[in-house]
């Protein structure tokens, strides 16, 4: 429910990594339960989760679909890479998160 909750969190137009929402979930290092979570459940705006990087992870027409969401919603690529810095959401510091 966790990964669920902070990938439903990622506004339009901005993206996470698998890693990111893992630990904005409370269980960093659990990317691939993020990657297990995305396969599995149904309505989540799955495009916005991307490898470490910015890659776009899925392979064949996925990836394409992915990438055209993505620019549809108005996040820029350098190449085949997410503009990182210019599109990465950052989840607000909370005081669970600083201990």
């Amino acid at each position: 429910m966790r990964i669920e909750r902070a990938i439903r969190a990622i506004p339009r137009g901005k993206v996470l990594t698998y890693g990111g929402v893992a630990r904005a979930a409370g269980i960093p290092g659990a990317a691939r339960q993020v990657a297990a979570v995305l396969r599995r459940g149904f309505g989540l705006p799955w495009q916005r989760v991307l490898g470490a990087g910015g890659e776009i992870k899925l392979r064949g027409d996925s990836a394409v679909e992915q990438r055209l969401r993505l620019e549809a919603e108005g996040v820029r690529f350098r190449g085949k890479r997410v503009d990182m810095k210019a599109c990465e959401f950052k989840f607000a510091r909370t005081a669970r998160s600083r201990t």
